[in-house]
């Protein structure tokens, strides 16, 4: 592939290559990075957050390479593997005299740039969503069973980057119905999900806890016009920066003439639609909208190779976006060019006060996914998270870390704990505390299990809380207090409350080891007008957790 590019496209990928691979070296890890950091130090076929290609391809850097680059190293590797693509995808005699607007168009796509060195979920699923519009253009020229198996893998490799990638191949087939009637279309779809049974199996096995997630237990809270929809907009001028009015201009210019073509537009549409709408119920993220990038790339640079004044306009643009964007890349690294506090900035500071403080005694972290995996990579010492019910489960919920902490002299912070001489700023200015747990003993898989589907908010009924013990040791029951957590619509908690439980069995002291035992209670009176109820559990008089789930009231 490499024998068929100009030299000049060559050097100027090259280019790109050493200029990310040096920033992905120098720049310390964000905390979403080191979350997924923390998910390929056991690898699976799925996790808490997302599916498992991302961990994959950080285990592979991680083969190749130390510290921060041994993180990024293949999210380097995949930008020029996109760009590549991206190449490839646009048919037009004239595109060798204009490679330098090919990468100022690209460049200059802020996320796309981004994505570059950065090692986030949307890293392989450009990537892929790149290659599959590679392969989906030679398969409707010339369909056969081989090509089939082929769109099938990448398919199944878009699925296991993101669930978002399901857009992109629903979107494609959309602009192309007579796929229906292709024997080889539904070859692909067969190897796709034969590709993704392992990732079924995973989801099955784990209560399809992340399906479970991202449909149902994330929390948006109330619409608001400009925390949702506005932001929605305000992410689409940033996806392009300066370039963003001639970008959508193009986009409503170009009339599809061939099946790729009408393919490319039906994408862009697809995720603009799909999204605005989304807007009206939660928060749309701009990486969530970031695949349009790939598409657009390519009818923003074959449009302006027929179109020269507005070609003048997208390489003055998008300059002007490279400068921008390159200065706020050597801030991440060097903080007075970085026009806010950024997490780059201060992560090594905090964790190294931390461990200054916690010497080699393990660190619990309350209601953070992301920081017990940033100190873990730069201090190389244990940590954990213990998620309470005002936050929400993640990796840490449901693998096998907080057998690791379990009887051990601990440093526990919190930015819920009252006022102790250890505090720790992190970024944002947000202060947490410190104490230290000298036998410290969490239960926080311990399951409320409750059978009814909805129940009377002022009800006197007495209902039935079975509690599931899954591990194995036997509990004391009285190191275990019971809450209730009042929940609004949006299953925010408004209050919660003790609990008072009778066990059914009075004589039983003991939950056993994968064993359940059951009680009864009664709603106690609230002055909140909760749409929800969810019974958690204390343990050793830590704050409630999240044991059990949310229950309709009326």
């Amino acid at each position: 592939m490499l024998l068929k590019l100009p030299k000049l496209f060559i050097a100027l990928l090259g280019l790109l290559l050493v200029i990310n691979l040096v920033q992905a070296h120098f720049t310390d890890l964000i905390y979403d990075e080191a979350y997924y950091w923390y998910y390929a130090k056991a690898i699976d076929w799925g996790y808490f957050d997302h599916p498992p290609m991302m961990a994959w391809l950080i285990k592979l850097s991680g083969f190749l390479f130390n510290g921060e680059l041994g993180v990024r190293f293949m999210s380097c590797i995949l930008s020029v593997g996109t760009l590549i693509l991206l190449w490839l995808l646009v048919d037009h005699k004239k595109k060798t005299d204009y490679i330098i607007h090919f990468f100022v168009v690209t460049f200059s796509m802020t996320l796309l740039n981004a994505y570059g060195f950065l090692i986030l979920p949307d890293t392989p699923l450009l990537f892929f969503t790149a290659m599959f519009l590679w392969v989906y253009k030679k398969f409707i020229a010339a369909p056969s069973a081989l090509l089939g198996v082929f769109l099938g893998l990448v398919m199944a490799a878009l699925m296991y980057s993101k669930y978002h990638a399901v857009l992109v191949i629903v979107f494609v087939l959309l602009s192309n119905l007579s796929l229906l009637k292709n024997k080889y279309a539904w070859l692909a779809v067969g190897v796709a999900l034969a590709g993704y049974i392992p990732h079924f199996a995973w989801l099955y096995n784990h209560d399809f806890v992340s399906i479970k997630y991202h449909l149902i237990e994330r929390s948006n809270g109330a619409y608001n016009f400009e925390r949702f929809t506005l932001n929605y907009f305000l992410n689409l001028i940033a996806l392009f920066g300066f370039s963003f009015p001639l970008v959508y201009y193009i986009l409503y210019k170009t009339k599809p003439v061939t099946i790729f073509e009408k393919a490319l537009v039906f994408l862009t549409y697809g995720i603009l639609l799909f999204f605005f709408v989304s807007s009206f119920s939660k928060r749309v993220q701009a990486q969530w909208i970031i695949v349009i990038c790939i598409p657009l790339a390519i009818l923003v640079f074959k449009y302006i190779l027929d179109h020269e004044r507005i070609r003048k306009w997208v390489l003055g643009l998008g300059i002007a976006n490279i400068v921008v964007l390159l200065v706020l890349r050597v801030g991440l690294v060097y903080k007075p060019l970085f026009p806010i506090y950024y997490e780059t900035h201060v992560s090594k500071e905090w964790v190294n006060r931390i461990e200054e403080e916690a010497g080699d005694n393990p660190v619990v972290f309350e209601n953070s996914y992301s920081a017990p995996a940033l100190y873990s990579f730069y201090s190389g010492k244990t940590a954990f998270a213990l998620n309470s019910v005002y936050y929400r489960k993640n990796q840490y919920s449901i693998d096998n870390s907080e057998a690791t902490v379990q009887h051990q002299k601990v440093l526990y912070i919190s930015s819920h704990l009252k006022p102790t001489p250890l505090n720790f700023t992190k970024v944002n200015g947000d202060v947490y505390f410190g104490k230290y747990i000298d036998n410290f003993e969490s239960f926080r898989n311990l399951e409320c299990i409750i059978d009814e589907e909805e129940v009377a908010l002022a009800s006197e009924k007495e209902l039935t809380l079975k509690v599931y013990n899954p591990y194995k040791t036997a509990i004391p029951l009285e190191k275990i207090e019971f809450g209730i957590s009042y929940n609004d619509k949006y299953k925010d908690v408004l209050k919660v409350l003790p609990l008072k439980v009778t066990p059914k069995n009075p004589t039983i002291f003991t939950l056993k080891s994968n064993d359940t035992l059951s009680f009864t209670f009664k709603l106690p009176k609230t002055d909140t007008n909760p749409s929800y109820f969810r019974v958690v559990i204390s343990e050793n008089k830590l704050h409630y957790g999240l044991n059990g789930k949310n229950i309709k009231l009326h």
